[in-house]
């Protein structure tokens, strides 16, 4: 690589520079200053781990993200971690072991072999919260609540939800007997939503009943009145599904009170491999990806010898911070000339305890206050000292 382009990055791949990082900081201290006060303890897991770890429960899109290497020391394959979650419910089966709910929460990079959407990051800072040990609509309410506080402390007060449940479609799969051939298939048409494809999808399922109300899917999206047409379009379904349904009403009526803008689609399967009950996402004016999403996976920890009931969700704090890249200014500070600084070292100590910044000129630097950021200038003389503003 010449001299010249050394400084490049991989595609995907970038620098959070002063500013930026400034903001992610001052981000990241609020969110886990919010989760703190709700009761969710903080855990950091490694950035990589055994490949069976990482992958647990999280299907074939986690595995195609994940960058895979060999450990020298055992031979064994390892993974960079694509998503925290599996880790915390690693965490949660061995380390911390709780009788009781156990209410987490994390950050930190993670690695992609490729963005989840065009152009976007593989280094994203992942952020989140999750709630083990309950199975009740209650702890879904108390995610989707932390997520949505969240979102707020973050400046994005014009969210609004996009709500589904998987357990609709898994439901009325199994009552049709389907195979898992013709239900990848379908799930495929389903989320593209292409009506033709799927009815003739459809036209293989020998239950007739089953076939059209997996067809009306497609049309079940709307506030949440369209749970009124879903009750009626699916009145033949399943226990499952009917069950299902419920906690729909349940979180969508508890919203609704709450102001929560709110949309219901049947037919949002996201994370189908790996959710087993709702899923939801957040979305925020002009941006068309989700700024945060999740849902409950029940189980998840079966594959380390503890199966508990979870519901969580995540974020990307960059994503947070170039939405509302205006809100946060530069912090200024105060420069102390070259000449002043040894004399001034105990009043420069009390001022950076009283949380001022406090910048000390180098004997002979290029660039004077305005570059180092500074709008005020400590000076001393034979009265003592005193701060004086800089005009720029």
């Amino acid at each position: 690589m010449p001299v010249t382009d050394r400084w490049l990055l991989p595609d995907g791949i970038e620098d959070l520079l002063p500013l930026e990082a400034n903001r992610l900081e001052h981000m990241r201290r609020k969110l886990f200053a919010l989760y703190d006060s709700w009761g969710y303890e903080l855990v950091i897991p490694p950035l990589i781990e055994y490949l069976e770890s990482l992958l647990v429960g999280a299907g074939n899109d986690l595995d195609r993200c994940t960058f895979k290497l060999i450990d020298r020391s055992t031979g064994r394959l390892m993974g960079v971690r694509a998503d925290i979650t599996p880790q915390v419910a690693r965490i949660d089966a061995h380390r911390v072991q709780k009788a009781g709910p156990g209410r987490y929460c994390y950050w930190g990079p993670v690695l992609l072999t490729q963005p989840r959407e065009l152009g976007g990051s593989r280094s994203p800072i992942q952020a989140g919260a999750e709630l083990y040990g309950h199975s009740g609509v209650e702890s879904d309410l108390e995610i989707l609540r932390l997520m949505l506080q969240s979102l707020s402390l973050a400046g994005i007060d014009d969210s609004y939800l996009d709500l589904g449940h998987v357990g609709v479609f898994r439901g009325l799969v199994r009552q049709g007997s389907i195979t898992a051939e013709l239900e990848s298939d379908l799930f495929d048409a389903l989320q593209r939503k292409a009506r033709p494809e799927m009815q003739q999808l459809l036209a293989q399922v020998s239950d007739t009943a089953v076939a059209d109300m997996l067809d009306s899917l497609i049309d079940l999206n709307g506030g949440s009145e369209i749970l009124i047409d879903a009750r009626l379009a699916l009145k033949q379904a399943s226990e499952e599904v009917q069950q299902a349904l419920a906690t729909l009403e349940a979180i969508g009526s508890a919203l609704a009170d709450e102001g929560v803008r709110l949309h219901i689609d049947l037919a949002e399967l996201r994370g189908y491999g790996y959710h087993s009950g709702v899923v939801f996402a957040a979305y925020s004016q002009g941006h068309g990806l989700a700024v945060a999403q999740g849902g409950r996976y029940d189980g998840i920890g079966a594959a380390f010898g503890r199966a508990r009931p979870a519901t969580g969700y995540s974020m990307d704090l960059h994503t947070l911070i170039l939405l509302k890249q205006g809100r946060t200014k530069k912090r200024k500070g105060i420069f102390v000339p070259a000449a002043e600084a040894a004399r001034l070292g105990e009043i420069v100590a009390e001022l950076r305890a009283q949380g001022e910044r406090v910048i000390c000129e180098l004997p002979g630097q290029a660039g004077g206050a305005a570059e180092c950021g500074c709008d005020r200038r400590l000076v001393g003389d034979e009265n003592g000292w005193r701060i004086e503003s800089i005009e720029t």
